[in-house]
Parts: C-alpha cells; structure tokens; sequence
C-alpha cells in the first residue's frame, strides 16, 4: 500500500459557467484537512458543520448541473424559449433553461396525478362506473371496468389545490 501526497489525489473541480462568472465547486472535505495549527501541538478543530454541508451542497449542485448538460427535457427547448421570453426572461445558459423545464414537467406532473387520484375517488364514490345508458354486458364492458376518465372537475380539483382556478362560472350571460 502505498501513501500519496493528499494534493496530488485530489481532482481539480470543473469549472462551469453561471451567469457572467465562472463557478468552480469547494473541494471535498475530507479527513487530511486537519493539519497541526501553527505553533500548535494538536490538529486544527474540523470544518464546522455548517461549512461542511455547505461544501457537499454545492458538490451536489455541480453534480446536478453537469447532468444536465446531457439531460433531453420532455417540453422542447424552443417552447420553454418561447415562454421564458414572453415572460422577458433572458439567459444564455442552456442548463438553467432545461432546469425551468424540469420544473415545469414536474410541476405537470404533480397536478395529472392529483387529478387522477380525484378522478379515482369520484369513480369509487360512485359505485364504479356503470351508466344508465350503457347495458352491463357486451365486448367493450370489462375495458370500461379498468379505464378511468379524467374530468374537468377533476382536473379542477387537482388545480384548486394549487392556488390555480379553473372552474367555468357559474351562470353565463
């Protein structure tokens, strides 16, 4: 087994670009930052806690960063683009644009499956999903048995539970 100088181990960071700087992540903690104080007999106190998240905090978001780099989103660049500059929102780096995208697939996401559980609470409140029109027996009834169908109430519900209203007034003119 042989010992290596601690500096020569270490990799450098990569540097990447955010905003109008250059952003290079602290290096790792690790046990080897506790070296004898000056004049000292003992080893230095170790990074406080703190100091210590706020390095494995911004390893991870250049970790995240570089993943995305590689990261195809499913709303196209040129639609987030479009919405951002609407909105007069201007910004070069194209990781910072598929991060807002993320975040508004996620957000989607989060508001279909809301709905799909109302719609599932609907249908289960109401006995299952048999209609006054349609016989109970024929090809199409075991399909229907196992499909669920999402409503604008549904969807209305799944909206009111973020602040969005989406529900049709109720008299018109």
């Amino acid at each position: 087994m042989s010992f290596q100088d601690a500096s020569t181990s270490q990799q450098s960071a990569p540097a990447y670009p955010i905003g109008s700087g250059v952003y290079t992540p602290a290096p790792a903690p690790s046990d080897a930052s506790q070296t004898p104080a000056p004049g000292g007999s003992g080893p230095t106190q170790p990074q406080s806690r703190q100091a210590a998240e706020e390095a494995r905090k911004d390893r991870t978001l250049a970790e995240f960063m570089l993943m995305l780099d590689e990261y195809e989103p499913l709303i196209p660049n040129e639609v987030t683009d479009y919405y951002l500059q609407r909105v007069g929102f201007e910004c070069e780096d194209v990781r910072l644009k598929r991060l807002l995208s993320l975040a508004a697939q996620k957000f989607v996401s989060d508001i279909a499956a809301d709905a799909y559980q109302h719609a599932r609470i609907r249908t289960n409140a109401t006995g299952g999903r048999a209609r006054a029109n349609q016989p109970l027996s024929g090809p199409g009834s075991s399909k229907d048995k196992t499909r669920t169908t999402l409503t604008m109430d549904d969807l209305s519900a799944a909206l009111g539970e973020y602040g969005i209203n989406a529900r049709k007034p109720e008299f018109y003119m």
